[in-house]
């Protein structure tokens, strides 16, 4: 079996259809990030054996959550233990617990991967939007930048808000009043917490230069 980078993908994905016993998992983890060339990456990725208690607390907790693997930026977020640690927590909130189903809360994930030319988060994304029940149309159009046409109002209205955070860096009165009234406060502070922490992804992996899983090739051109 060959391993694609460790660094770049989602781990729990690869394995998912494995017959890798789930006791053995954290190993094989361990395993495959030895493997990374870190000579093609500005950051030295932590193996499980090199991590400090702080460290090591935090990618178990990853590895025990809903995730069952650590994401990719929080190896880098390591380096500061505690960051890592919030972060992470943050992100697993955004990822599974807000009021939208997947094919809703991608939507503002995808923007801002698009926004930022983030080409891992749009690689790993793009496939979970889809899993998710995205239509394929809505991702091309925003991988093209163009303004998808959406059947559903909340979809919608997601998209709007998330284009007015990273473009107009604030949502309008008369679009805020209207995000309110459509999918309400919580709504439209979940979809601020998703486009602000997957900026923070964006921001690493694209600082970092985490490549893509070996033999993928971007989508997404500036």
């Amino acid at each position: 079996m060959e391993w694609p980078c460790a660094r770049r993908q989602n781990l729990n994905e690869h394995f998912r259809n494995s017959n890798i016993p789930a006791r053995a998992m954290p190993a094989v983890i361990a395993c495959v990030i030895l493997t990374i060339r870190e000579n093609a990456m500005r950051l030295k990725l932590l193996s499980p054996d090199e991590m400090s208690d702080d460290q090591r607390q935090t990618y178990d907790e990853s590895i025990a959550s809903k995730r069952g693997s650590p994401p990719p930026p929080m190896m880098a977020w390591l380096n500061s233990p505690e960051m890592a640690r919030h972060a992470t927590r943050l992100g697993a909130m955004l990822r599974y617990d807000t009021q939208f189903p997947a094919k809703l809360s991608e939507i503002a994930i995808l923007v801002t991967a698009r926004h930022w030319t983030a080409h891992y988060e749009w690689y790993a994304h793009k496939r979970l939007a889809l899993a998710g029940g995205m239509d394929p149309v809505i991702i091309e159009d925003i991988r093209c930048r163009r303004t998808p046409k959406f059947d559903d109002p909340q979809a919608k209205m997601i998209y709007d808000v998330a284009k007015s955070l990273h473009e107009g860096k604030g949502i309008a009165k008369p679009l805020y009043d209207e995000a309110v009234k459509l999918i309400g406060e919580r709504g439209v502070v979940e979809i601020i917490g998703l486009c602000g922490y997957y900026t923070l992804v964006s921001m690493t992996l694209n600082a970092f230069q985490f490549d893509l899983p070996a033999g993928e090739t971007s989508e997404l051109e500036e």
